[in-house]
């Protein structure tokens, strides 16, 4: 599997934690073969997470992540450290880096406690072990040296081991069979990217050719005529949420219909949760807040869905007077008391890990978390509609 054929939301995250001066960054290039982070004695020297997506033998498609120093210090420290345990949310296996030298740090040992509490799988490491007069046996971890290149390969295998256990996943494949054909609606305007697709759409159409199926796209205005021409009846039509209601009319009831963003909520787990989670919508109360939450970063354009579209359609569709504030990229609240509802994208450009990290978030907080699609799909009355393709 090529490093081209592998989005960064579907490959395992690494994180490399530790002290400052552990050789994390060190450790990194060293597993890697790459200088990935910038390598130097002073303490501090890496200031913020550093990410690369890449191919890691015996591992395969994987995205490495450095971090600062747990141990940081001063007001830029505390910061850096922020930053570092941010990292946790998206993070599939930790490897906690620790100066074999020196004294086992107390702060090692509240990580490991989290790590655990977290269900997050991982492994200790202790680097420096060129400096040991021998190697301890019987200690849990394994001993390595990134200068010397002490059993790297033995710990690249560690780490291989402990990749989650994958279930099988499709994003529309499952509900397919060899030769049904499906239309995609894809809305060409102003925000839509240069010269390609967006990754969800991408993303499905290749779902769809895996499972043997014949893949239709088209514009929005092009729909009735394309459905017109096609001499037998699609399995189903896949929209971008935002012409939801316009494509709606013109796919006839006997056609299910879905939206690429009710498809990722599904693919990212937790369908049912987000189909509740709108319900809010009918029951918003005047100076209530909104939480608007992108798992990607753009360029806003005129008339954006997230931060134009969907507070007017949610200002009408609950005739309150309402507060919104937008998020997007990595950044999300670790407080979200404050919010009456929160509204994400479908999370394609997040791995599941941080998605399920979100929901509980929000879940922990009592605050009701649905998508882009399935809100669009319950304020324009269709979500029954919407959700007739999944039998759950």
């Amino acid at each position: 599997m090529s490093l081209n054929n592998v989005a960064s939301s579907e490959r395992v995250h690494i994180a490399f934690f530790g002290l400052r001066n552990a050789g994390k960054s060190s450790l990194v290039n060293k597993v890697t073969g790459q200088k990935l982070s910038l390598v130097s004695d002073v303490l501090g020297t890496t200031t913020d997470p550093v990410k690369k997506a890449m191919e890691l033998l015996p591992l395969g498609p994987v995205v490495i992540i450095d971090t600062p120093g747990l141990d940081d210090e001063g007001e830029l420290g505390e910061m850096r450290v922020k930053s570092a345990l941010s990292v946790l949310t998206k993070t599939d296996i930790a490897v906690l880096v620790v100066d074999a030298t020196a004294e086992k740090n107390r702060k090692i040992d509240d990580f490991e406690k989290t790590l655990t509490a977290r269900n997050i799988p991982f492994i200790t490491v202790y680097n420096k072990a060129d400096l040991l007069a021998a190697v301890p046996k019987g200690e849990k971890g394994i001993y390595v040296s990134a200068k010397t290149g002490l059993n790297i390969e033995g710990l690249k295998e560690a780490i291989a081991s402990l990749k989650p256990t994958e279930k099988p996943r499709k994003i529309v494949g499952d509900l397919l069979e060899v030769g049904d054909i499906v239309v995609l609606v894809t809305p060409i305007d102003v925000s839509a990217p240069k010269g390609r697709l967006i990754l969800p759409q991408q993303q499905t159409i290749r779902d769809i050719l895996d499972a043997g199926a014949i893949a239709i796209v088209t514009k929005e205005t092009e729909l009735e005529n394309t459905l017109s021409s096609l001499n037998k009846k699609p399995k189903m039509v896949i929209t971008d949420s935002q012409v939801f209601e316009y494509v709606s009319k013109i796919v006839p009831d006997d056609i299910p219909l879905t939206s690429f963003s009710i498809l990722f909520a599904r693919y990212k787990g937790g369908l049912q949760s987000v189909v509740e989670g709108a319900k809010k919508l009918s029951s918003l109360n005047d100076g209530d807040t909104i939480l608007i939450s992108e798992g990607c970063t753009h360029h806003r354009q005129c008339g954006d869905i997230g931060t134009i579209k969907l507070p007017n359609w949610i200002k009408n569709y609950s005739g309150k007077n309402l507060k919104f504030e937008f998020t997007s990229g990595g950044e999300f609240p670790e407080d979200l008391k404050k919010y009456a509802l929160i509204i994400h994208c479908g999370g394609c450009m997040l791995n599941e890990t941080e998605m399920k990290n979100r929901k509980r978030t929000a879940k922990d907080a009592d605050v009701p978390m649905t998508n882009y699609g399935i809100a669009i799909a319950q304020m324009h009355g269709i979500l029954d509609r919407s959700l007739s393709p999944f039998k759950e």
